[in-house]
């Protein structure tokens, strides 16, 4: 249970997620997770990493659990802190990073696989922010990175989710295999980038950042002054009470 880091092959890291039953992290799997992505990607002879997890999917988001036990903020403040570090970690990772979906990928999942380099996901997987059923709000600019932005609007309003081939079609989603075969797809793919010079390869990775049309960190911390802001007014208290369902999260 937890983070761990493994290299399969020479020049490919996989830094694997495993908190049951849904992977919805709590604030510190959030930092242990970034720091993973952030050591894996600062090896030298390492050129792509594979963000993947165990279990029934790729990520629920945070700790719902862990919050609501919490009879002040400081939970709150330790998963928007932790999320965005972790997020952070993806995009700022010095070598590409692939995120390899299976199964639900929810809140801050979308945070993680929208700041991806690439994406290979099975059939099953899914893909949404439930973050106005959950009682806060953020992940909106990783979502606009996966689909277009009227598609991003009425998934956000409502709740719903999109299919691992609804985002093939719209360009975000690299490639779609049977669950069984994610792993190996993930991996070919690494492959092939890490097969390019490993200096070479992080100064294209800086360049693409550099050229990015929206400042995500900036545009996700706004966000979460947002979700904040819900916190201090009650309404995220509120609405996030209502959750009940044991392991799943936001």
């Amino acid at each position: 249970m937890g983070v761990s880091t493994a290299s399969p092959e020479k020049g490919i890291a996989v830094v694997t997620v495993d908190f049951p039953p849904v992977n919805a992290l709590p604030a510190q799997g959030w930092y242990d997770l970034g720091d993973a992505v952030t050591t894996a990607g600062r090896d030298p002879g390492v050129r792509c990493v594979v963000l993947t997890a165990a279990g029934r999917g790729f990520n629920a988001g945070v700790d719902i659990k862990e919050i609501q036990r919490d009879t002040g903020h400081a939970a709150l403040l330790g998963a928007n802190h932790g999320c965005a570090a972790a997020f952070s970690a993806v995009y700022d990772c010095e070598v590409p990073v692939i995120a390899a979906v299976h199964g639900h990928c929810l809140g801050g999942g979308i945070g993680l696989a929208g700041n991806a380099d690439a994406i290979v996901a099975s059939e099953d997987a899914t893909f949404g922010l439930p973050e106005l059923d959950r009682g806060a709000l953020g992940a909106a600019t990783h979502l606009a990175r996966l689909v277009p932005q009227h598609l991003m609007r009425a998934l956000y309003f409502t709740s719903r989710t999109a299919t691992a081939e609804e985002l093939h079609r719209h360009g975000s989603v690299w490639r779609v295999v049977e669950r069984r075969h994610l792993h190996d797809a993930a991996l070919e793919l690494a492959r092939e980038m890490a097969a390019k010079d490993g200096t070479l390869l992080r100064l294209a990775k800086a360049a693409l950042n550099g050229i990015d049309p929206v400042d995500v960190r900036r545009s996700y911390r706004f966000e979460q002054g947002f979700t904040f802001e819900a916190g201090l007014g009650g309404v995220g208290a509120r609405v996030r009470n209502t959750f009940k369902s044991a392991g799943e999260a936001s």
